[in-house]
Order: C-alpha cells, then sequence, then structure tokens
C-alpha cells in the first residue's frame, strides 16, 4: 500500500503579521494587520485608520519571532521539520509598497532568518503576500481595486527572489487568493477598505470592486511565476487556498446544485485560473448575474496562460453543509459560515471538525488538476491549560492532528501526489480571526495573552513529542 513519499516535507505554519512583532522596527512600514484591533469570539476585531492608544493591536508585538528567531528555529529542528512555511511581511522590504529599493535591513532579517532554517536542514516555503498589505497602498489606491498594484508587487517580488536565491526554493503567491470571493477578503485579502474604521464583520462590500481585485491579483501572480521561471528555474512556484469543503445537506437536487454553485466560486474559480491559466466558463454567468464587469487589458489573457503554478496548496479546517432551505441552523468557519453538519463535533468556536472531508478534498483536487497537492495549514484552534507543573496536556489537538494524517494516507493510497504537510500556528501565535491569542494551535506554547500581557517564554506542549515521532516515523508512528 502507498504512503507517504520518502521526502515528504513535514513541518508547521506560520505568517509574519501574527508572529514576527516588531512591526515598526528597522524600517518596517504598517500594513492593513498592524492597524487591526484585537477581538475575541463575542466581539469582532477592527481595522482602524490610525493608531488609536486605548486599542491594542496584536499584530505590534505578537509573540516577537523578531527577537526570537534563533530559539524558535531551534524547537522546529529539535521536532525534526523538513520545511517551515512562513511569509515575507512585504512592508519590511518596501515600507510603503512604492519605494524604488528595497529596506535593507529588512531584507537581512530574513537572510537571518533563512540561514537559520537552513543550518538546521529545514527548508524555508515562503509566502509572498499573507494579509499583510502595505496600508499605505489601501490609503492611495484602495488596495488591489488598481491596477498600480501589480506593478508594486512585481517590484517586491523582484527584489526578494534575487535576494534569496539558494536559500529559499520554494514559494507561493497569495496566501487564501480565493478569500477574495467572500466579503471578508474585502480586509484580509484585497485591502478595499480605503477611508472604512470599524468591525471588521460591517465592511461595506461591493463584489464588482471584490472580482476587479481579484483579477489584479491573478495578474500579478502570474507575472511573479513568470519571471521565477525565466530568471530562477530552480524555484518552484505554488498557489494557495482555503478549501471550504461543502457537502449537500440532503439529496434534495436543489441542494445538490447549489453545493455545486458554491464549491465552483469558492473553492474552484481562483485555482482554475492560477492552474490552468484562464477564467472557468462557469463565471461567465456568474459575472452576468450579479452584474459584474472585470476590466481585463490587453495582454492578460496571454499572461496568465504563461504564469500557471507549479503545485497547488491548501489551507483545511472544516467543512460545512449547504442547503435550498433557509431556515437551516447555521456553524462558524473560516472566512464563511455555512450548515451545521449533524454527523459532525465541533471546535472551542464552532468550526465543524471533519478529517474525512481532507481525503474527500484532496482527491477532488488531484482528479481536477494532476499536479502535486500539499497541505499547508491545518490545525485545532483550542484554549490550552498551563498546569501547575509546566505541562500542557493538549490530547485533544493531537487527536484532531492524528486523524487528519491518518486520512492524508487515505488519499495518498488513492494516488494524490501529496508533498507535504505544515499544521498552522506551530507556534502559537495571533489568531488571524478573532485577533486572540487564548485560541491556540501550536505544538509550542508561547506566555503571551489576550490583555497584551506575558513573559514570551516557550514551552513545550504534549502535542510536541507526538509530532517529533510523526516525522521521525514519517508518519507510520501515530
Amino acid at each position: 500500500m502507498k504512503t507517504f513519499r520518502k521526502d515528504f516535507l513535514w513541518g508547521g505554519a506560520t505568517a509574519a503579521n501574527q508572529f514576527e512583532g516588531a512591526w515598526d522596527v528597522d524600517g518596517k512600514g504598517a500594513s492593513v494587520s498592524d492597524m487591526c484591533t484585537n477581538g475575541s469570539h463575542t466581539e469582532p476585531k477592527k481595522v482602524t485608520r490610525t493608531i488609536h492608544p486605548e486599542y491594542l493591536y496584536p499584530s505590534h508585538e505578537a509573540i516577537d519571532f523578531y527577537h526570537h528567531y534563533k530559539e524558535d528555529i531551534a524547537l522546529f529542528a529539535e521536532m525534526g521539520f523538513k520545511v517551515f512555511r512562513l511569509s515575507i511581511a512585504w512592508t519590511r522590504i518596501f515600507p510603503t509598497g512604492m519605494e524604488n529599493e528595497p529596506n535593507e535591513a529588512g531584507l537581512a532579517f530574513y537572510d537571518k532568518v533563512f540561514d537559520e532554517c537552513l543550518k538546521y536542514g529545514i527548508e524555508p516555503l515562503v509566502t509572498i503576500s499573507h494579509y499583510e498589505m502595505p496600508y499605505a497602498l489601501i490609503e492611495k489606491y484602495n488596495g488591489w481595486e488598481a491596477r498600480e498594484c501589480i506593478d508594486y508587487f512585481l517590484n517586491y517580488c523582484k527584489a526578494i527572489f534575487e535576494r534569496y536565491q539558494g536559500k529559499v526554493k520554494y514559494w507561493l503567491t497569495f496566501n487564501e487568493i480565493n478569500g477574495g470571493t467572500t466579503p471578508l477578503g474585502n480586509l484580509l485579502s484585497l485591502g478595499t477598505v480605503k477611508g472604512y474604521e470599524g468591525k471588521i464583520t460591517e465592511i461595506p462590500d461591493d463584489p464588482k470592486v471584490r472580482f476587479q481585485a481579484l483579477h489584479h491579483q491573478f495578474v500579478a501572480s502570474a507575472k511573479a511565476v513568470k519571471l521565477a521561471h525565466e530568471k530562477y528555474p530552480e524555484y518552484l512556484i505554488g498557489d494557495m487556498n482555503v478549501f471550504m469543503t461543502k457537502y449537500p445537506f440532503t439529496c434534495n437536487p436543489e441542494d445538490v446544485l447549489a453545493t455545486q454553485k458554491e464549491m465552483r466560486i469558492m473553492n474552484w474559480f481562483c485555482s482554475d485560473v492560477q492552474v490552468r491559466g484562464e477564467y472557468p466558463a462557469y463565471m461567465e454567468r456568474y459575472f452576468e448575474e450579479n452584474n459584474i464587469h472585470v476590466k481585463m487589458e490587453p495582454g492578460d489573457e496571454e499572461i496568465l496562460r504563461e504564469g500557471c503554478v507549479d503545485f497547488y496548496t491548501l489551507s483545511y479546517y472544516m467543512s460545512s453543509c449547504v442547503s435550498k432551505d433557509p431556515n437551516g441552523e447555521q456553524t462558524d468557519g473560516n472566512l464563511i459560515a455555512g450548515l451545521k453538519n449533524p454527523y459532525l463535533k465541533a471546535s472551542d468556536w464552532g468550526w465543524q471538525i471533519d478529517p474525512q472531508g481532507l481525503h474527500y478534498s484532496l482527491n477532488e483536487i488531484y482528479d481536477r488538476y494532476q499536479i502535486p497537492v500539499m497541505v499547508v495549514e491545518n490545525g485545532l484552534g483550542a484554549y490550552d491549560k498551563l498546569e501547575e507543573d509546566g505541562s500542557i496536556q493538549d490530547d485533544y489537538r493531537i487527536d484532531y492532528l492524528r486523524d487528519h494524517i491518518k486520512e492524508m494516507k487515505e488519499a495518498v493510497k488513492d494516488g494524490v501526489d501529496l508533498m507535504g504537510y505544515t499544521p498552522w500556528g506551530c507556534i502559537d501565535l495571533v489568531s488571524a480571526s478573532t485577533g486572540e491569542m487564548a485560541k491556540r494551535y501550536g505544538f509550542i506554547y508561547v506566555e503571551k495573552y489576550d490583555d497584551g500581557t506575558g513573559t514570551l517564554a516557550r514551552r513545550k506542549k504534549k502535542s510536541f513529542d507526538w509530532y517529533k515521532e510523526v516525522i521521525a516515523s514519517n508518519g507510520e508512528n501515530l
């Protein structure tokens, strides 16, 4: 029976704005995430136009990886990581996004991080843009609504591609790019919130703007892929999608068709463009029915065809159901909610736990695209208790990850070319959805709390040694 390939990339995943801290150190500019306050499960975080002293901005310190990177990477190495997924903060390299020359201090920081990874034989997997667009581009251009952002992004890519030759092989262009198909993508993915101040759940939404902004990201991504293929043939460039698995709530054909429609728009549209190199036919009807007119410039279609990604990556946390019945019970989720599935349990935050959904999703993805696939986010956000003896007994996290790894193995048996697995928040970090520290994912506990206090001390959870054994056995000892 098939099992994980011998060169399977085991590791963990993070994002700069959620764990680096040092938000204004060494010339770094403000990103959209730096303007987001903390929040909670019941009180959404806010985005502000200026920094208000009465608010707490969790990205400003986060867990201070900026000053703890050697300690943290040593812990990743102790677990046996083969790969470490992280993002580069665009505003460390170009503080406003509009500079002609990069900030040397920012470039030098990532040199040190990558050198530290390579010292332990850990491959960096770098997300170029992970929810940290320069805030200056939002204020001037309303983010990705403006085509000018394509050139600014490409200037950024040129700088980091050139600088990190021989240090970084694997790249992802945009984190969860298909988040832009949802209203929340206004803030996180697209930065189309110029002039807005208030709760992120109340951001005004204009689908016409969102899909135009998405088109500009498609072109930017394709140009980055084309640049890498032409100048740096050793680079492998992937896309990254949040996979929001949907099931029909009943076998009513109306539910089945509604599910297919949601899967197409949320899960397949963006990757069809980035993997196949063209807009799928089904979007023509969707655009017409929603009065959306995407403006393309001459040459855009050729650029999309020439900038197809080398591998497909996804985040997977949960699934939900779809029904034409408006009275179904809702459940929370990653970027978008859905109907509650009566056959599934849920996390402390209401996200439904569905390991078999990962098996199903991987099969669907590989059947559609037949390029290597990597799960670059998966994990359980939970309340972790620090015991009197200093231990954290997170058996619930072990159970969650074990069940998902088992289903990944089933997908491999089905023929999926699965290249790696990087569970989300391998070290505790700030939640992107709520701005909390209490929603913990990591194998490593960080003494940092929702009120901003804490020593930042690192502690191994029970799951640390468990995951170490999983990696050592290449997924055989779970």
